[in-house]
């Protein structure tokens, strides 16, 4: 039993439980600016999706996704940790429901793309990963929720959602730009640097 807890321990050391916290924070931080919508849609544009890339970007698949669920779970316990003060289960029955969801799988991608970059993913690789999770992926659970939800069909719902994507596209591209640095400057945090390490360790 020591054996197993102590290799569990290692699977997810103490530092790596810091960086979930910290992204978690970061994107409940991000909503604190609010959120507005556009074109009488259902559905707020926030910055909290640029925290949602770039904790992929940043810590990868596994800590990524762990990072937003972490907050969605603070969410769903009554914590007002969305933009505009929102919180409680509540929150997952409105037409943002499926974006909220959809940031998990979004994150992971996101991250497993640039892990998939090794040890030195460039630019557009990083971009690419931000645009492919961070809004492929979360405008896949996102659109058809928000259809079901307010009774709108498919095509209508994904014209209204349209309207995001100039600020998503912007958002991907500057997480991108702050992943690269960050990652120069600490090559530590590249995702698959921090895989090789942890699996040489006898982790994961």
């Amino acid at each position: 039993m020591k054996d197993e807890a102590h290799r569990q321990v290692r699977r997810f050391p103490t530092s790596d439980l810091a960086r979930v916290a910290v992204f978690a924070a970061l994107i409940a931080v991000l909503g604190l600016p609010g959120s507005i919508n556009v074109f009488g849609n259902a559905v707020p544009i926030t910055l909290q999706t640029f925290g949602v890339m770039l904790a992929g970007a940043i810590l990868g698949t596994w800590r990524g996704a762990l990072a937003v669920a972490v907050l969605l779970v603070l969410v769903a316990a009554g914590l007002p940790l969305l933009a505009g003060g929102r919180g409680g289960l509540g929150v997952f029955a409105l037409p943002s429901a499926g974006f909220l969801i959809g940031w998990l799988p979004g994150a992971a991608v996101t991250g497993w793309l640039v892990e998939r970059g090794g040890r030195t993913p460039g630019l557009v690789r990083l971009v690419a990963a931000c645009l492919v999770g961070g809004v492929g992926v979360i405008y896949l659970f996102g659109i058809p929720v928000q259809a079901a939800v307010t009774g709108l069909s498919l095509g209508k719902t994904m014209l209204l959602s349209a309207a995001f994507l100039p600020g998503d596209i912007a958002k991907a591209v500057i997480t991108a730009l702050v992943a690269r640095g960050t990652q120069r400057a600490y090559p530590d945090a590249v995702p698959a640097v921090h895989r090789e390490r942890v699996r040489a360790a006898g982790g994961r």
